[in-house]
């Protein structure tokens, strides 16, 4: 249920399990932010409905409050929102994430998703993965084409260019690399396979798009 009052009004209620990029204490703001890619992409036109405008006002006034305390994976999504409902971001706070993100560009082409979560820390202490990564990737270079970059733009095609280079070819996956411990030190695969699959979702989503333009 969406919120009403409070610190979290026009966010709803999220996981918390101290794990990013999904389930951490900032990840309120993730949920409110695919809640505002949901109205803006239902079909019918039905963030236009008259019973829901209020609704709408609260989320894009809660996005608006908290943008500039969330890391940048958080300000990407909303990014990829402010694309599907009209009103949530200036076109120059658009700018802003997008130079930020656009910053963050490994000198392969991809982006690591661990350049996105600036302080957080494994829970088993070993170090972040710094290599570029699929869910990272594929995530910025779909909300990238979203918010309108051009496709003859350097970086974007940069970004196309190590989606297309760095599929597993045995697997079809791509990879990518958990912000809360270190897969190798740890007998389930689990934490390898949910973000390689979601990598995979967002890489082809980006390489679907970049062929369409």
């Amino acid at each position: 249920e969406q919120q009403v009052k409070g610190s979290k009004k026009g966010a709803w209620l999220w996981l918390r399990f101290a794990n990013e990029p999904w389930e951490a204490d900032d990840s309120d703001f993730y949920g409110a932010a695919l809640a505002a890619i949901a109205a803006g992409t239902a079909p019918g036109n039905y963030r236009a409905r008259p019973e829901i405008q209020n609704n709408l006002k609260m989320l894009r006034e809660y996005l608006n409050r908290e943008s500039t305390a969330q890391p940048t994976f958080n300000r990407v999504v909303l990014l990829w929102a402010s694309a599907r409902l009209p009103g949530l971001l200036t076109p120059e706070q658009q700018r802003a994430i997008i130079n930020d993100v656009l910053a963050k560009q490994g000198a392969d082409g991809g982006w690591s998703l661990s350049s996105l979560a600036e302080a957080w820390k494994r829970h088993d202490g070993t170090p972040q993965e710094g290599k570029s990564d699929g869910y990272a990737t594929g995530l910025i270079t779909f909300a990238l084409q979203q918010a309108g970059i051009s496709p003859e733009n350097a970086q974007h095609k940069l970004g196309i260019a190590w989606l297309a280079a760095n599929q597993n070819k045995a697997g079809g996956y791509w990879p990518a690399y958990s912000l809360n411990k270190n897969e190798e030190h740890h007998l389930s695969p689990d934490t390898t396979r949910f973000m390689n699959d979601a990598a995979t979702a967002y890489a082809v989503l980006a390489l679907t798009e970049a062929s369409r333009r």
